[in-house]
């Protein structure tokens, strides 16, 4: 059973996902039954890949006994696991507080939920290229359903903008890929490694171009500026589970950054050998600052947090840019502490909205919420470690961070993270102040948070306080993780050498 482990993550929401869209008479009750369970199941699994993962052995996936190059695999190593878990993690907690009633507004919500999950989970676990855009074109497909989910004019115009950005973003991938194909002879990433530092020089300068479309096609996954214009609108208006499970998206476009340009144009790439970290350096420090100044300009929860997930993704690309095992493993860290926050803070957002009435999650003075309490706490431990407050996660990561720097990057790097997280600290305490101590009475007979939509709540907002408790062995993990990814040699070892067996 353990060698078909890697492919579970995929097989598992696939046939979840398919089987609720053909029953598709069923009622709700069972398919939130069948999707928690799938996903609960997903969650297991995802650790047991954490812990094969932790003994340093990179290992792959032969589908069909087609043994790499030719053939299509999925790889494991410590990186993959981790993003794998993080998804899983993240996808509970979501679906428990859709299950709660917004599953209900639209139809499908349960198979697209799934099928988005296997999208998301191949992404992280593929070997190859032409098959990280497949499951790029799957993800992306059950996502703009998700998206217009419950219907209304805002959902359908921001998913229209989605929709068609993410289609020229597709064009661009496959003709990236056509270039890469054509100038190295194959799309297996380790192989595509091996060949792209033996490449003759006059063939590097389209292999260049190749490389630097796979860049703006990962920056519009990501949203790095100039790039980024889609997210606040696209995140603002969809359903808040949706939202929060989207908080992943943007680092499936950091990981593919994280795994291509280390893998293939990484240090054993000759003359083109980190070529990209420079220009990512700039582009990351600017969406910092302009999420900055996008949270202390939004009017509305919901847009607010979207900026905060640019902020994120700013800070996330600085670390990818600095390209040493101390920055890596800082940006795995503060990648599981935001995308955990962020997809929580959204479905805090939504609660609030609810209990306010027509004020909603615009940031006004309006009625009161009706479990002030509950939701103030919520919303105070949230905001304190979003914006990197001690002693939650969101201080550990931006202090790793800041660590990370090298004297010649401080004072770019100090200077906007400290900034932004000001921006972010003057933004959260003004929307708090306004919702809570300047609302009026609140209506004794309002909604509550059911018991799913609390769970949800929990598992990703407690998901900080665990993340600084065990701060420990977890940055152990992440600097394993930095380690072997900025050690390509090594993952090629493992999928090309003929000695290293494969699993079918």
């Amino acid at each position: 059973m353990m060698q078909h482990l890697i492919i579970l993550p995929i097989l598992l929401p696939l046939f979840t996902g398919l089987a609720m869209l053909i029953k598709r008479d069923a009622t709700m009750q069972p398919r939130r039954t069948i999707g928690l369970v799938s996903t609960a199941l997903l969650v297991v699994i995802s650790i047991a890949l954490v812990v094969e993962s932790s003994h340093g052995q990179i290992s792959y996936y032969a589908l069909g006994d087609w043994q790499p190059p030719f053939g299509i695999i999925l790889m494991l190593d410590r990186l993959s696991a981790l993003m794998v878990c993080l998804t899983s993690v993240l996808a509970l907690g979501s679906l428990a507080y859709a299950c709660a009633g917004d599953d209900k507004k639209g139809s499908n919500f349960h198979g697209l939920f799934q099928l988005q999950l296997m999208g998301i989970n191949g992404a992280f676990l593929t070997g190859d290229m032409f098959n990280l855009f497949v499951f790029f074109e799957i993800l992306l497909i059950a996502s703009y359903s998700l998206l217009m989910h419950g219907g209304g004019k805002d959902r359908t115009q921001a998913g229209f903008h989605y929709v068609a950005l993410n289609l020229a973003g597709s064009a661009m991938f496959l003709i990236a890929l056509g270039v890469l194909y054509g100038t190295t002879g194959t799309l297996n990433m380790a192989d595509m490694g091996q060949r792209v530092a033996e490449l003759d020089p006059e063939r590097q300068g389209l292999l260049k171009a190749g490389a630097f479309l796979l860049l703006v096609v990962f920056g519009l996954k990501s949203a790095i500026l100039p790039l980024y214009f889609w997210l606040p609108r696209a995140y603002a208006s969809a359903p808040a589970p949706v939202a929060a499970l989207f908080a992943i998206m943007t680092k499936v476009g950091i990981y593919a950054i994280l795994r291509v340009y280390t893998l293939i144009f990484g240090d054993s790439a000759g003359d083109l050998a980190n070529f990209v970290q420079p220009w990512l350096w700039w582009f990351a420090l600017a969406t910092v600052a302009l999420g900055g100044i996008g949270v202390l300009s939004a009017r509305d929860l919901r847009t607010q947090v979207a900026y905060l997930i640019l902020i994120s993704v700013g800070t996330l690309l600085v670390g990818v840019s600095m390209d040493r095992v101390a920055s890596l493993s800082a940006l795995l860290y503060y990648m599981l502490h935001t995308t955990l926050v962020s997809g929580g803070l959204f479905l805090l957002a939504d609660a609030i909205a609810d209990q306010r009435g027509k004020a909603g999650a615009r940031i006004v003075p309006g009625r009161g919420v009706t479990q002030p309490a509950l939701l103030g706490l919520a919303y105070f431990v949230g905001a304190i470690t979003v914006v990197g407050l001690p002693p939650l996660s969101g201080a550990i990561g931006k202090a790793l961070l800041l660590n990370a720097a090298q004297p010649s990057e401080q004072p770019w790097l100090w200077s906007l993270l400290l900034l932004s997280s000001l921006a972010g600290l003057v933004a959260m305490g003004r929307s708090g102040s306004t919702i809570f101590w300047k609302a009026g009475k609140p209506d004794p007979e309002g909604p509550r948070l059911k018991p799913s939509m609390l769970a949800g709540l929990i598992l990703l907002l407690g998901a900080s306080p665990l993340l600084a408790i065990f701060a420990g062995p977890i940055t152990e993990f992440t600097q394993a993780s930095a380690t072997q990814l900025l050690d390509p040699g090594a993952y090629t070892q493992a999928i090309l050498a003929p000695t290293s067996g494969g699993d079918s």
